[in-house]
């Protein structure tokens, strides 16, 4: 039991204290249940159960992880939790550290693991957090304006858990990720996209998606609806979205003293119209002309996601749009085709910084860029594929090899 809590051998030392432990509560006069669990609470209060906890190398600048070690690294980097049985077998046997045997091993059990339906925890904990729907089912919207959506967003947020999972599973492209033309839906979501054929509460794949002016992260509701206001969208944060999150764009930080748009749209307006108002001040007209043309692209949306052809007004909404670098696009579809075409690098090193970040566990470093240059290399080789991001962080030195702490080169 101590061994599966702190996912490695016990030492003999510690396999005795805990025993001795046992033996001492029973010499007290506790009976065995009393004794089996407050020897049981210490497994739970000790720190190798709290923590992942590696030992540094003493005397040297970079060591091998030992096969527990990385055994742990990979089940939590893949599936959020503690090696399986087989992965176990694999760290006692010291397969996963045997040379060129070791790499073979190691691939082979990051390839069983992406087909496992435990990647799933991969989805809803790296990939929803880094598009931002990770606590979407908890998202707030007006009742007044959206009584619906409390009803849907649970659905919306499964829809990404699903769509992602679905692509690590099976391997697909990363540019996927844009132009997928399917997704995943039930009958209360597929209702809500307009797609009547689905009526059963089973979730089902279902094609078709660019036909209906979605496909990809860019048409979840989800993020949609995330990068909205309570009551009205904003293209301000759809925007901010798309250049910080998909392209890893800085931008600075807005000035103080910023006048606060109103929340509902003024009568007569769109949110674009209101957004275009705002921005004409100069102090902040510099960063909205970096952000706001992505955010126009996509106010075919409304607040919670759904396809509109006109705001709340019942005034007509205009796609149409000039990005920074001057040229233009117009919707959903318009601003997807210019990041595949003329972004698509710079979309894909900010996915491999942050499936890096996510697996190292921390930020990442300027000495982990050729580690991502890598992985890009490799993927424009193999057509994008997903595995070949995580095949290549798994081999990496980062990924496989642990840093001495100066307390540990001192001893």
């Amino acid at each position: 039991m101590a061994a599966r809590a702190w996912r490695r051998p016990l030492a003999a030392a510690e396999e005795d204290d805990l025993r001795g432990l046992y033996r001492r509560l029973r010499t007290l006069g506790l009976p065995h249940e009393k004794a089996f669990r407050m020897t049981l609470a210490r497994v739970l209060v000790a720190s190798s159960f709290l923590y992942r906890l590696e030992e540094s190398p003493a005397g040297k600048k970079y060591a091998a992880v030992t096969d527990w070690e990385l055994a742990n690294r990979l089940s939590y980097f893949l599936w959020s939790s503690m090696p399986d049985a087989a992965l176990r077998r694999a760290a006692v046997a010291g397969s996963l550290t045997d040379g060129q045997g070791g790499v073979e091993e190691l691939l082979r059990q990051t390839r069983r693991m992406l087909r496992d339906d435990r990647v799933k925890r991969l989805a809803t904990e790296f990939a929803c957090q880094w598009i931002h729907v990770q606590d979407f089912s908890l998202e707030q919207k007006s009742g007044k304006h959206f009584p619906e959506f409390r009803g849907l967003r649970g659905d919306m947020h499964e829809e990404a858990i699903r769509f992602f999972t679905d692509l690590f599973q099976h391997d697909r492209s990363l540019l996927s990720l844009l132009d997928a033309d399917h997704t995943f839906v039930n009958g209360r979501l597929g209702q809500f996209y307009g797609i009547p054929s689905v009526k059963e509460k089973q979730w089902r794949r279902v094609d078709g998606m660019r036909q209906r002016g979605r496909g990809g992260i860019l048409g979840f509701a989800s993020t949609l609806a995330k990068q909205s206001g309570a009551s009205r969208t904003s293209p301000i944060l759809r925007g901010n979205w798309v250049s910080e999150v998909l392209l890893g764009e800085k931008l600075p930080r807005p000035p103080k003293n910023v006048p606060q748009l109103d929340d509902e749209v003024p009568k007569g307006l769109t949110e674009r119209q209101l957004i275009e108002r705002h921005s004409k001040d100069p102090a902040c007209a510099k960063c909205h002309s970096r952000i706001d043309p992505f955010g126009f692209a996509l106010e075919h949306f409304d607040a919670i996601g759904r396809h509109r052809q006109k705001s709340g007004e019942g005034v007509a909404i205009d796609t149409k749009t000039t990005l920074p670098d001057g040229t233009q696009i117009d919707g959903l579809a318009g601003l997807r085709d210019y990041l595949l075409e003329r972004r698509r690098d710079q979309f894909l090193r900010q996915f491999c910084r942050k499936l890096l970040g996510y697996s190292l566990g921390r930020e990442l470093q300027l000495s982990d860029r050729p580690l991502v240059d890598e992985m890009l290399r490799r993927l424009a080789k193999t057509g994008f594929r997903f595995s070949v991001a995580v095949e290549t962080i798994v081999l990496s030195q980062q990924f496989r090899m642990i840093r001495a702490t100066p307390a540990a080169a001192a001893r």
